[in-house]
């Protein structure tokens, strides 16, 4: 069985699982685990509009982001907003959230609509990779509890308008 299938297989056979958690277990990437979720559950969008993408997020209001490494997890509520940049970095510095993006190592984007492996109930997400496949930060409308639907039909708008290439539903 090659790369790929093993990493179908697990996310057929534990959807919920974190894909961390999945990439770990399997030696891959964690973009390489979003790459195989079935196509309605993971759209990649156009890396090159980095920007524009997270400049979207200002309408959503609070939204919860994670960023996490090998020896840290973080995981914030805030909004997107105040932006700037400076150098290298691309940075988000609204009252609530301060990060400093390094836009340059942006390889992969995706919108994300997963079972949450706390509850169940599903996600939806914005997870940006770097250009080795590691996450960068994940930007999650709901984490924890339904998505009230003026979200859920602003995640797909903007899905439709980021979207790399056009799939079928």
């Amino acid at each position: 069985m090659d790369q790929l299938e093993r990493v179908r297989e697990a996310v057929r056979n534990a959807p919920a699982k974190m894909t961390l958690q999945v990439a770990r277990d399997l030696g891959v990437p964690e973009v390489e685990v979003i790459r195989a979720l079935p196509v309605q559950r993971a759209i990649e969008l156009d890396a090159a509009r980095w920007e524009e993408v997270i400049r979207s997020f200002e309408t959503f209001g609070k939204v919860h982001v994670i960023v996490s490494n090998s020896g840290a997890t973080l995981e914030v509520n805030g909004q997107f907003g105040e932006f700037s940049t400076w150098g290298e970095f691309f940075n988000v510095q609204s009252p609530s959230l301060d990060m400093h993006i390094r836009w340059a190592q942006i390889g992969a984007i995706f919108a994300v609509e997963k079972p949450s492996h706390m509850d169940g109930v599903n996600t939806l997400s914005f997870q940006f990779f770097d250009k080795e496949g590691h996450a960068a930060f994940k930007v999650f409308l709901s984490f924890g509890g339904r998505v009230p639907p003026e979200r859920a039909a602003e995640f797909t708008r903007l899905r439709e308008a980021f979207c790399l290439r056009s799939y079928d539903s």
